[in-house]
């Protein structure tokens, strides 16, 4: 990791024996480690490995690491070593240099061993900034491995957003560690960017991998203050809210705590159990399966697919027009209200907006060796003079796209997309709610059940006046008869 943002990582660090629980844990594995690393006591010798074209240093293969805990740790069952060198591996202590999931397999995969300044035992809390510098920069570094998966550039896409007013100082500072990492030596920066990502793969995982940063909640009672419960690093929540607030610290020495101490803790730990946590806005709650009942049922509990491919099907139902509604959002992340919303933007001529702006979503997701020329595709469709599809920009956009258009990137068009979505949102969307198009749908699916009720009572009342009036033939029929 580069100097800059180590600093920026170190601000603030308390006392690791004081606030980590897993700091017992911690050193056990650290001293693991550290005999596997030393080699003049039998440890795991660690060498460079050459390849078709190139040299990959300072490594060992996951077969020798399962051999060595089996020999030194006393270890029968290989599936047994396997398992804890993957418990090392998912702590960040070793990792793969070609995958970023931590863990470890007996075979001729290649393992680095991760430098002690980004041991956990540090108990570092990194910020969203760090993340955001650290993704710009591997945006910065035309290489094939430092390539950008599809979670980490919806991850940059997520910071962005959430830090545009300071993305130019953030994007500054990846600029100037892009510079100071080319001044190093080649095999040495290699060595520390797979350090700086395995870092980063333990505090922002791959989804669906167990985050070991978490804090248990029973890990939690063993604190000073029960009362206190760390947040989660994973995800992208506001940094306003990830530190928490200094709290005061009385210089007198804790008393044991009394019987009536330990029952006031009883009752407000009582009291978190009853509450609910579960927050749902009042206009979401029909759309909750959880919160409300849905018709088909719930597939989360009967086990029932029904559910989801109704939502995913073209042929949308009342509930899903009537979000479309709620905001431009949730209208183009339908795929049916995309595709109505797009339908009255040609009929006002101007459906070159939405086609732009999923235009540059598509580009976003692109591998990177298409980037750059998809890119100018976009420029050439919609912005270049004489362009077929000519959109309206301001003169800031215009001049910004253009000028990230000398080196572009998946990124080269977030301000012009932005400014047209703003301009969708405020002028045409409130125009395509009161269209023909969306209140003929939103009616129709409406009316569509009471007009079946209608016919069943029309078809009723058909049949009861047929009815009737066989039953006052008859009737007549017999008097004249009896007459």
């Amino acid at each position: 990791m580069a100097e800059g943002s180590r600093d920026q990582v170190g601000v603030g660090t308390t006392d690791p024996e004081d606030d980590s629980p897993n700091m017992i844990v911690y050193r056990k594995i650290e001293d693991i480690l550290t005999r596997i690393q030393d080699e003049k006591a039998g440890g795991v010798a660690i060498r460079t490995v050459k390849s078709f074209l190139s040299k990959i240093p300072s490594v060992v293969s996951g077969s020798e690491i399962v051999q060595w805990l089996m020999k030194n740790l006393s270890i029968e069952d290989p599936a047994e070593a396997i398992h804890l060198g993957s418990l090392i591996a998912a702590h960040g202590y070793i990792f793969p240099i070609s995958d970023h999931v931590l863990t470890l397999k007996d075979d001729g995969t290649l393992y680095r061993f991760q430098s002690p300044y980004f041991w956990p035992s540090n108990c570092w809390e990194p910020e969203n900034t760090d993340y955001a510098i650290y993704l710009c920069k591997r945006t910065m570094q035309n290489k094939a491995r430092l390539e950008l998966a599809d979670y980490e550039a919806e991850n940059l896409a997520r910071l962005q957003r959430a830090f545009a007013r300071k993305w130019e100082f953030i994007f500054m500072q990846a600029e100037a560690q892009v510079k100071i990492d080319r001044k190093k030596d080649k095999a040495e920066r290699k060595i520390l960017d797979s350090q700086e990502r395995a870092f980063w793969d333990v505090h922002r995982p791959v989804p669906g991998c167990v985050n070991t940063t978490e804090m248990d909640i029973r890990k939690c009672r063993r604190e000073r203050n029960p009362h206190r419960v760390k947040k989660s690093v994973y995800g992208v929540p506001d940094d306003s809210q990830s530190q928490p607030s200094p709290v005061h610290v009385s210089s007198q020495p804790t008393r044991k705590p009394t019987k009536e101490d330990v029952q006031k803790e009883i009752t407000f730990l009582n009291i978190q159990l009853d509450r609910h946590c579960m927050k749902v806005s009042k206009q979401f709650m029909e759309y909750d399966p959880f919160a409300s009942a849905v018709d088909p049922s719930n597939p989360w509990i009967s086990d029932d697919t029904s559910f989801w491919d109704l939502e995913a099907s073209r042929d949308p139902s009342q509930q899903r027009v009537k979000k479309w509604g709620f905001s431009l959002e949730e209208a183009l992340k339908d795929p049916a209200g995309r595709d109505q919303f797009l339908k009255f933007l040609e009929s006002e001529f101007s459906s070159e907006n939405l086609r732009f702006w999923l235009a540059v979503q598509d580009l976003k997701r692109r591998p990177l060796q298409d980037v750059a020329s998809r890119a100018q595709e976009i420029w050439q469709e919609f912005l270049a003079e004489g362009a077929p599809s000519s959109i309206n920009l301001d003169s800031h956009s215009y001049e910004r796209t253009s000028q990230n258009l000398k080196d572009p990137g998946r990124y080269s068009y977030e301000d012009a997309q932005e400014h047209i979505f703003q301009l969708m949102k405020s002028d045409s969307y409130a125009r395509f709610l009161r269209s023909n198009i969306y209140q003929d749908l939103l009616l129709a699916r409406k009316k569509q059940p009471a007009d079946t009720e209608q016919g069943r009572r029309t078809s009723l009342e058909k049949f009861t006046r047929s009815v009737g009036k066989s039953l006052t033939g008859k009737r007549l029929t017999g008097l004249m008869q009896s007459s």
